[in-house]
């Protein structure tokens, strides 16, 4: 991309309506999809920033005279945005982000809970009519305007611009819980450099008299009460959960847990403070080597005995379960969390494309590498699965009785304990799970920090070392709580109600503002400048109506039945409920807040306010040859 031309021709006289060339600009009137540009070497406030210093988005520099226009030729330095070393990084960038935690254990789950292999025909139907659709429109989003989350709004629907504040804020509610799993993973990770691994014994200071060994070669009996040493060791060592009395006794901090999630933002931070150009690199590493593990663990397991048990299990479909809604609502869910739009992630990293780039063939790439990763992770669990069914002499349903991370941390952790090489199968499952990790944070502070710095250029633009320390730092705070002796139960009411309906509202109306506010056609011709063809019907239907139905469907599914949480022996108290609404709530109330605020400083009768409030206010700068056009 090159920089405008500085020609000092005097502009020439265009009548109106029509096209004409400007000192090397082409220009249009506003009516049609270019901004009208008197002076190639100006840059004129648009409506609602008239009189104040142009907008220039992260990696721009500007300086505007608050000379009126009156031909005099004014110095403007435009310098292009920083873009990707190389196209492999963004891909393994998206890739990373989509692939996370949630595919190894989440997507088993829900799969065979949901009628095994009948399961995968909902998931297929919600991936191509709502998943993909929302992914691929947020990676064009953000390679057509060059802009994060929030100032990205300015171009689209100001009005919505609300939508990048609440993006911002449910993006620092994950960072505080989502960190703290891995910072478990990461005590798993030290704990596993032993000749025997920790989790294999009851003869450990914190094990208790109903810590029964099956896997011992005296004959043991298993009663009621009887608790493994790895669900022992997870609970009552990692977690120390015995030590809290619940959500009104959190109990104090685990300075263990402290100490490995300080480690884990360091490496965070070093990994992201310079831009893309260096988490580009960070993620040749930390998206590839999960895929090397799974693929270990997947030959490992599918040799252990009893391994065609927890298959079956996993794929024996139930037909029955396709007329249940809860089975299409789970299916919604795990499709949209999974590849993950409405974190501003995906806007972020297209942002850093070339123009030109074809976002349309990345996201059917990256979207169709999620999908067959969660489906392979069934496979890698599943094996174990059975090999602990067979070893215990029970059903595979009794023992894939964890959910969530307790499948990890208990459930796989003690079937790894108990294979030959259980060292080395452990340290590399939970190098894994650490990687799996990473470069999700990255993507989601990535979100956060492009968002901030495109919105707050003169202010950050040429601080990203500092403010990047300043969000690992409030991050890191902010995860106090789940470090608790009773952290756990903050990190699930977090995963249940802090993300969960407020990214799927954030979602619905990000999809109603660009389809029907910016305009499904205005949006078609973008991509159509980008790609050199316009998007199909099959698009441009599932954009207009299909997704934002599919995001209606789920969210009112889940508002309508909110889940009853329960961990371990603890049950979730009504109170908490009233609590995860209003964490939720957080984060959204600023999009009405914004949309009051909006309408109040713009001034005019109500109704010119609200129809200057849904037009584009500032150009989106588009590369045509060797000049530049600024587009609406």
């Amino acid at each position: 991309e090159t920089e405008p031309l500085t020609s000092k021709k005097d502009a020439s006289d265009c009548s109106k309506g029509e096209d004409c060339k400007e000192n090397g600009l082409v220009v249009r009137n506003p009516k049609s999809a270019l901004r009208l540009v008197e002076d190639g070497n100006k840059v004129h406030p648009s409506q609602g920033d008239k009189g104040g210093a142009a907008q220039i988005s992260n990696g721009y520099s500007g300086v505007q005279s608050s000379a009126p226009c009156n031909g005099e030729q004014q110095l403007m330095e435009l310098e292009d945005r920083e873009t990707w070393s190389k196209k492999i990084d963004f891909l393994l960038s998206v890739i990373g982000y989509a692939v996370d935690l949630g595919n190894v254990w989440r997507f088993p789950y829900i799969c065979y809970q949901n009628g095994g292999g009948a399961f995968l025909i909902p998931y297929t139907i919600m991936a191509l009519f709502g998943g993909i659709p929302l992914f691929y429109m947020e990676l064009a989003l953000g390679q057509y305007h060059r802009n994060g989350c929030i100032s990205i709004w300015r171009k689209i629907c100001p009005i919505f611009k609300g939508i990048g504040f609440a993006i911002c804020i449910i993006d620092l509610y994950v960072a505080s819980y989502y960190n703290t799993i891995m910072a478990w993973a990461f005590y798993y990770l030290i704990s596993s450099f032993t000749a025997e691994l920790p989790w294999t014994s009851c003869t450990n200071p914190w094990n208790t008299g109903n810590c029964t060994n099956y896997f011992s070669k005296d004959n043991v009996s298993w009663s009621l009460h009887s608790i493994s040493p790895a669900e022992e060791f997870y609970t009552r060592q990692v977690l120390q959960v015995h030590r809290s009395n619940g959500l009104d006794d959190l109990g104090g901090i685990s300075w263990q847990l402290t100490l490995c999630l300080l480690l884990i933002f360091t490496i965070v931070y070093f990994s992201i403070w310079k831009g893309v150009k260096t988490s580009g690199k960070v993620v040749w590493v930390t998206a590839t080597f999960p895929y090397i593990i799974l693929f270990i663990l997947l030959v490992r397991g599918a040799t252990l005995p009893g391994a065609w048990r927890g298959v079956l299990y996993y794929l024996k479909p139930d037909w029955q379960k396709l007329l249940a809604t809860e089975v299409w609502v789970d299916a919604a869910a795990q499709i949209f969390f999974s590849l993950g739009p409405g974190f501003g992630v995906l806007l972020a990293y297209s942002s850093y494309n070339k123009f030109h780039n074809n976002c349309y063939q990345d996201a059917l790439v990256t979207s169709t590498v999620n999908c067959l990763t969660s489906f392979v992770s069934g496979f890698v669990i599943f094996t174990v699965l059975g090999y602990m069914a067979e070893m215990r002499n029970e059903d595979v349903s009794e023992v894939a009785k964890d959910t969530g991370p307790s499948l990890l941390f208990i459930t796989y952790a003690e079937a790894i304990a108990n294979m030959p090489a259980s060292t080395f199968f452990a340290i590399i499952f939970f190098l894994m799970l650490l990687t799996l990790g990473l470069d999700s944070t990255f993507a989601g502070l990535e979100g956060v920090i492009t968002g901030v710095l495109d919105e707050f250029p003169h202010v950050w633009g040429k601080r990203r070392e500092l403010f990047v320390l300043g969000l690992t730092i409030l991050c890191f705070l902010g995860s106090l709580a789940t470090l608790t002796f009773g952290g756990a139960y903050v990190v699930k009411l977090f995963e249940e109600y802090a993300t969960g309906p407020a990214v799927l509202t954030v979602v619905f109306l990000e999809a109603v503002a660009v389809s029907w506010f910016y305009g499904i056609t205005q949006f078609c011709n973008d991509v159509k400048e980008m790609l050199g063809s316009a998007p199909g019907w099959y698009w441009r239907v599932c954009w207009v109506a299909v997704s934002p139905l599919f995001l209606l469907f789920v969210t009112c599914s889940f508002l309508s039945s909110p889940p009853e949480l329960r961990l371990f022996d603890y049950d979730y108290p009504y109170w908490t409920t009233v609590v995860g609404y209003c964490i939720g709530t957080s984060s959204i109330i600023f999009i009405p807040i914004y949309m009051i605020y909006r309408l109040v400083i713009t001034p005019g009768t109500l109704k010119e306010r609200i129809l200057k409030s849904i037009t584009p206010e500032t150009a989106t700068e588009i590369p045509f040859g060797d000049i530049r056009m600024n587009a609406v």
